[in-house]
């Protein structure tokens, strides 16, 4: 093999992680081991995660470098990232919270990575800190694709046994089988609002006490579209529509109220990430020209390397003057953002140094439960703890 073994990172139910590096380029990289049984082969999340991966080329998505495939193991070679979203926010956070600049940064790069997945037609389905990879030049990654799948029309019936409890979407939750990218999307809402709090914004103990957790912030919503998304879990929908009646009516609660640091662009955006109705939720496409990322009247004072400017839109010749007027304004927005990233690429550096250093996470809410955690800084890193996908 072409790369030596440095030492153990983490172990899980079905692969072992190791740093190692290139014998050719020295390069350090992550070495997950996947140990093949005689009688199953090879695990289909493996399987799975190889063949999307190879075709997630993006700087928001861990790379997979090369595969090595004996008889007794599957060897998964992936860039090296020095730890995860959930460690750098127990390590550079305040209590867990980080600042807004950093925020900013790393969920631009997330939906950043999350659209292109989509547009690839890839669901991720376990989008959560512990699956987010932080490099030393402040770049997030997508990683652990174990139980992403590729998505197409018509709408395919999954299982709903997918995401994190914590980060699960309401109608997931209630056992639709015919999501798309909107359970993506839910996810980022709720690390968005991790990153700013610190803490987790719904945790419950199961499905139902999830839901509870959701509807006391975001309301309770009216039977029609419970019914609805009931309908969608089964043919007939009539035990999960029974069930859905059963909640009880909470109102809403504004997200300032929740998170009062965060600004109006902040929670104009979250609240278009978290809406119980699935269809009323933005798009992580339409999220990136959202103003909390392109307004020029935000100023920071320095964005971290890892950020990206907005894409700029090139008018065509055949518009309309107004469009032309428009198409300029957006232009000057990206070219604002993209003046911010140039000129403080310093800014994780400088501000926060880097301690390389693996910490244990610590919740900063004791007793709380702590559905699907990460057993080790690398077992989630690269997916070897995960179940396999249904």
């Amino acid at each position: 093999m072409n790369y030596v073994q440095l030492e153990k990172l983490g172990e899980g139910t079905y692969a072992t992680v190791y740093k190692g590096r290139s014998r050719t380029t020295n390069e350090i990289v992550a070495l997950k081991e996947i140990h093949l049984d005689a009688e199953e082969g090879t695990p289909s999340t493996a399987i799975r995660e190889i063949s999307l991966m190879k075709e997630l080329k993006h700087i928001n998505i861990v790379r997979l470098y090369d595969v090595i495939h004996t008889e007794t193991k599957l060897v998964l070679i992936f860039e090296f990232c020095d730890r995860d979203l959930k460690k750098y926010m127990d390590t550079h956070g305040d209590r867990g919270a980080l600042d807004s600049v950093t925020v900013r940064s790393f969920m631009y790069q997330l939906l950043r990575g999350t659209a292109f997945c989509h547009e690839n037609r890839v669901l991720h389905r376990d989008l959560k800190p512990q699956n987010l990879l932080i490099n030393r030049k402040g770049e997030l990654k997508l990683g652990d694709f174990g139980l992403a799948r590729a998505f197409g029309v018509p709408v395919n019936t999954f299982s709903n046994e997918v995401v994190t409890l914590w980060y699960r979407a309401p109608d997931v939750l209630l056992g639709s089988r015919t999501y798309s990218t909107s359970i993506d999307v839910w996810s980022c809402g709720c690390i968005f609002a991790e990153m700013i709090s610190g803490v987790p914004i719904f945790r419950g103990r199961d499905n139902h006490d999830q839901l509870l957790h959701i509807m006391r912030i975001i309301g309770t919503p009216d039977e029609r579209l419970l019914r609805k998304i009931a309908s969608e879990a089964a043919p007939s929908g009539d035990g999960q529509a029974a069930a859905a009646k059963q909640f009880p009516r909470y109102p809403k609660i504004p997200f300032q109220q929740i998170l009062p640091k965060a600004s109006p662009q902040a929670i104009d955006l979250l609240e278009r990430l978290l809406q119980f109705d699935p269809a009323k939720r933005i798009s992580a496409a339409d999220a990136l020209k959202h103003p909390y990322f392109t307004s020029s009247a935000m100023v920071y004072p320095v964005p971290p390397t890892g950020t990206m400017a907005p894409p700029t839109y090139f008018p065509t010749p055949l518009q309309h003057p107004h469009q032309q007027h428009a198409a300029q304004q957006h232009d000057a927005q990206a070219a604002h953002a993209h003046a911010q990233a140039q000129a403080h690429a310093a800014y994780i550096a400088q501000q926060q140094g880097y301690n390389a250093a693996a910490q244990q996470p610590v919740y900063p809410m004791q007793g709380q439960p702590q559905p699907q955690q990460a057993q080790s800084q690398f077992v989630t890193y690269h997916g070897s703890g995960q179940a396999p996908a249904r």
